[in-house]
């Protein structure tokens, strides 16, 4: 049975965000409130954690998962970041983008696309999220929550405790969350690529 906290969207509760961060600190699994949808969440290098969210989510060994940061330097440590892209970083953060970027040795081998050696990073626009990551004081884990055969993420964190409440270890309720997924930027080569357009403003990109 999993735990229900909610948490102020605007001025977390420090004990309830302290409780969250021992939940995934003990291989737990989280579903969390972002600056876009409901997500998915653990521990960065948690093989165990990892797998319960494939199989969750019934995803491949090919499916990407985005490492959730709290800031550019942090981002920095996990992807290759020159000046040009950190520029495009700076004006974009904290916001609703994925960037997908070349990994740097930090990464987790099992979280690296299999051929490109690229990882997905974001620093999320939500107060609970980087309250959470501050605490932690490690990047997460991330994916939207989005069920098998189902095009539209989960919204309602009630709705995710019926539906999860045997298969995660914490629901946190922020309130609800919007549908539309990130906006999708691939930073890998010398001009940008959206490969997914979704709430993030493109113009910044194109």
């Amino acid at each position: 049975m999993s735990q229900f906290f909610q948490i102020h969207p605007d001025n977390p509760q420090g004990r309830l965000i302290q409780q969250a961060v021992e939940i995934i600190n003990q291989s737990g699994v989280i579903a969390y409130p972002t600056d876009s949808a409901y997500a998915l969440g653990c521990r960065i290098g948690d093989k165990s954690a990892l797998e319960r969210i494939r199989r969750l989510r019934k995803l491949d060994a090919k499916h990407n998962f985005t490492v959730m940061c709290r800031d550019l330097s942090e981002l920095a440590i996990y992807a290759k970041v020159d000046n040009t892209v950190y520029r495009l970083l700076k004006h974009a953060t904290p916001g609703p983008y994925t960037f997908i970027l070349k990994a740097t040795s930090e990464v987790p081998r099992r979280l690296l696309h299999p051929k490109r050696r690229t990882i997905g990073l974001r620093v999320p626009d939500n107060i609970i999220t980087l309250a959470l990551l501050e605490a932690l004081r490690e990047p997460m884990m991330s994916v939207t929550l989005i069920m098998p055969g189902e095009d539209y993420p989960m919204t309602d964190p009630y709705d995710i405790r019926e539906r999860l409440e045997h298969e995660v270890d914490l629901v946190i309720d922020g309130g609800y969350c919007e549908l539309e997924p990130t906006t999708v930027v691939d930073l890998v080569e010398d001009v940008p690529v959206i490969r997914r357009e979704g709430k993030g403003d493109i113009q910044s990109f194109v």
